[in-house]
């Protein structure tokens, strides 16, 4: 049976056979690191069955997620963000898929934002990721604003053309009217710039 656990820092040497689907998006050493001390209990991993090939068992998932708003100097900011759970990394390895653990791991981020009074979880999805947006969208997401050319495939060229974000967003209970949330949000599109 698959648990549920905090994510510790030597899972960092244990987590690549889940990075390595071309879609999950990865980052450097520091940055992990860098959300498990400030946000440790928002960054959770899925742990497979031991065996007795592997008797601490595997990493199947894992939720990186974070509590932020705006700073306040950008409220007159039609960009603005109120209090916000942000899914900053959700990825399931292959081997594990289709056993609700993208779902259980949003939802516990969901939870999270709850208790928290946050208004809204939000996430980035690649435009072309026509499957984790199904996901997202049945799990009552929906598509806020188009972000052009937000991910940047190539780094070292600053006149290369990256692939449109979605923006994607889940109200919570703080956010009973709606009005964080649209359904027409394919409509708006920013720049990265204006994205906090």
């Amino acid at each position: 049976m698959t648990s549920l656990r905090p994510f510790h820092a030597t899972d960092v040497f244990k987590f690549n056979p889940t990075n390595l689907d071309p879609l999950t998006e990865t980052y450097d050493l520091n940055f992990y690191l860098s959300y498990l001390a400030r946000w440790p209990h928002l960054f959770t991993i899925a742990l497979s069955p031991s065996s007795p090939s592997n008797p601490s068992g595997q990493i199947s998932a894992y939720i990186m997620g974070k509590l932020e708003s705006s700073p306040s100097y950008y409220i007159t900011s039609p960009h603005y963000l109120p209090f916000h759970a942000h899914i900053t990394a959700l990825t399931v390895s292959p081997s594990a898929r289709r056993l609700g653990l993208a779902r259980t791991l949003s939802s516990s981020l969901e939870q999270a934002g709850d208790e928290y009074d946050a208004w809204f979880v939000d996430l980035f999805v690649r435009k072309s990721n026509l499957i984790a947006q199904s996901l997202y969208k049945g799990m009552g997401y929906s598509v806020f604003r188009v972000v052009k050319g937000y991910y940047s495939d190539d780094p070292s060229d600053p006149e290369a053309e990256g692939e449109d974000a979605w923006d994607m967003r889940k109200r919570l209970k703080r956010d009973a009217d709606g009005r964080h949330v649209r359904g027409d949000g394919e409509r708006f599109e920013v720049m990265p710039e204006d994205v906090w």
